[in-house]
């Protein structure tokens, strides 16, 4: 069985019904703003409450149990099987407050480079945070789907109206292609499982015959050539997402294309993974486990690629979109390496991509706010005009490529040391991908910011502003506080890891499922509140 936490016990109100829908009533208050400055205001104060609400659930989290928390569960559409379900646990909890934190990166960047519907701009910003936060809780998978589909649309129109390159209309289109291609195979695998639910509750007398609750799904057996069908058909879809070889060709042309906004979600957030890690693993364990070879060798093909790719790149947002191919290969590898270590050092890596990514970005754009030009031949000499500047891209940077004391080290850590346990040739092959990562880096950061000045314009190099220092800071702050205190993330998700691991090692074939680890109901729920209980979902 899988034990819930229900949100009324936990904290005493609906929290992640409010963190998914307050930012589309902010969205809506807007439309009734005329004046763009007070709407950019509102916006901000929207997003900052935001962000503050996602604290305060993740400090009211339990930290070392695999429950699912902060549980709501009502009827939704009971004809078609789908149910109004969120919940959290230590595998989506830290996204939660990173989509919120990022967004409000987005917005202070944003603030004055918007010079047209800025009131549509932080609209379709509050709706894609709202659609990618309900990505990240939804426990029914038709819900999932459709937070999935609905993050499309503000998407396009920030990419088509809002993007700095000729061909942004293109770009626009070419990804709303590529995701719709994509969630084909997810809504197909999505209505199997489905059907197969229904298959089981028919032989067991039930009077609900069709659901696609995660939780009900992972409470009963899935034949194995069934596994195999649905499997393939996630893993196609989230691959898409991810992105990953060979599905990866949208993601340099709409970080090229579109705004630095918008490329700080497609390079920060790591749909595609959290798909693998959240459903497919978990709800297909047998299917995984004997195709998890190929999954880590297409992540070690993406790892080489991807850095070899950006090693040679004379653009920085192109660097950073072949960075983030290669980086989503390593965290298949840690998935896919199917035990404890890797798995949580991949989700450290997922974590830790949505600081640095995010903040790599944004330097981008500070660049081409200044430079009009994120190529390598607009630069050079950087760091004598703006030295905040090209400190606080070497920090973000080292992060990024895993350096010790900073968050990206104990992610790359666990995940090589997990892939080592799993093989010793995928930990070898991964090893140069992470040597790589640091060659691309490191040796763009030098031509850039330390080599020769090849632009007039390097002179006038304003550094960063004051709003600018507080974005950066607030990014490096995280990075070094997460890089020399890991445990409360290691806290957050061990338990269940541990419980996703043994549930793989089970698997589902004999329709047994694991009881993840719990503890006792007064501990529950004296850590919950100190009063009530938690609800157990049996199968």
């Amino acid at each position: 069985m899988v034990r819930e936490i229900m949100a009324s016990v936990q904290i005493g109100y609906p929290i992640l019904s409010v963190l998914v829908f307050f930012p589309v009533l902010v969205a809506l208050a807007l439309l009734f703003i005329k004046d763009d400055g007070r709407a950019r205001k509102v916006a901000l104060t929207g997003a900052l409450l935001e962000l503050g609400l996602a604290i305060w659930m993740l400090s009211r989290f339990i930290p070392g149990i695999a429950d699912i928390q902060f549980a709501e569960s009502n009827s939704w559409l009971p004809t078609l099987g789908a149910g109004y379900h969120l919940g959290v646990d230590g595998i989506s909890v830290l996204f939660v407050p990173l989509t919120a934190f990022i967004t409000v990166a987005v917005m202070l960047f944003s603030w004055n480079a918007i010079k047209f519907f800025n009131r549509f701009y932080l609209i379709n910003l509050l709706l894609l945070e709202a659609a990618t936060i309900g990505i990240f809780v939804s426990l029914d998978m038709f819900l999932f789907y459709l937070f999935y589909e609905l993050a499309l649309v503000p998407s396009y129109f920030l990419i088509k109206l809002w993007g700095v390159g000729p061909q942004r209309q293109y770009a626009g289109l070419k990804y709303v292609t590529y995701m719709l291609i994509g969630s084909a195979p997810v809504l197909i695998g999505i209505i199997l499982l489905g059907f197969n639910y229904s298959e089981w509750a028919t032989s067991q007398g039930l009077a609900q015959t069709l659901s696609f609750d995660y939780v009900k799904l992972l409470s009963i057996p899935v034949d194995p050539a069934t596994q195999t069908l649905i499997f393939f058909l996630l893993a196609v879809g989230f691959a898409v997402k991810g992105p990953m070889l060979p599905f990866h060709t949208w993601m340099p042309t709409a970080v090229m294309e579109g705004p630095i906004g918008m490329g700080v979600f497609l390079v920060g957030l790591k749909v595609g993974a959290y798909g693998f890690i959240r459903f497919v693993i978990p709800l297909l364990p047998d299917a995984s486990r004997e195709w998890a070879w190929l999954l880590a060798v297409v992540g070690l093909i993406a790892v080489i690629y991807g850095g070899l790719i950006a090693l040679v790149q004379p653009n920085f947002r192109r660097l950073l979109a072949f960075a983030s191919v290669s980086h989503v290969g390593l965290v298949m590898v840690g998935l896919f390496s199917l035990n404890a270590q890797s798995m949580q050092g991949a989700l450290l890596m997922m974590f830790n991509m949505g600081l640095t990514a995010t903040g790599l970005m944004l330097i981008a754009g500070f660049l081409y706010h200044r430079m009009g030009s994120t190529e390598l031949s607009a630069f050079g000499g950087v760091a004598r005009h703006a030295p905040l500047l090209a400190f606080f891209c070497f920090v973000i940077g080292l992060a990024s490529i895993g350096m010790p004391g900073t968050s990206g080290f104990h992610g790359e850590f666990l995940t090589l040391l997990g892939a080592f346990r799993a093989n010793w040739m995928f930990a070898a092959v991964a090893v140069i991908g992470v040597v790589l990562s640091a060659a691309y880096f490191l040796w763009y950061y030098e031509r850039a910011f330390f080599g020769p000045v090849t632009n007039q314009k390097v002179s006038r190099l304003k550094d960063l502003n004051a709003r600018e220092v507080l974005i950066a800071a607030s990014i490096t702050v995280v990075v070094f506080a997460a890089g020399f205190y890991p445990a409360p993330m290691l806290q957050i998700t061990s338990g269940s890891v541990a419980a996703l691991v043994e549930r793989v090692e089970r698997g589902t074939s004999t329709g047994v499922q694991v009881v993840q680890p719990s503890v006792s109901e007064q501990a529950l729920t004296s850590a919950a509140t100190g009063v009530g209980v938690a609800r157990s979902v049996p199968p």
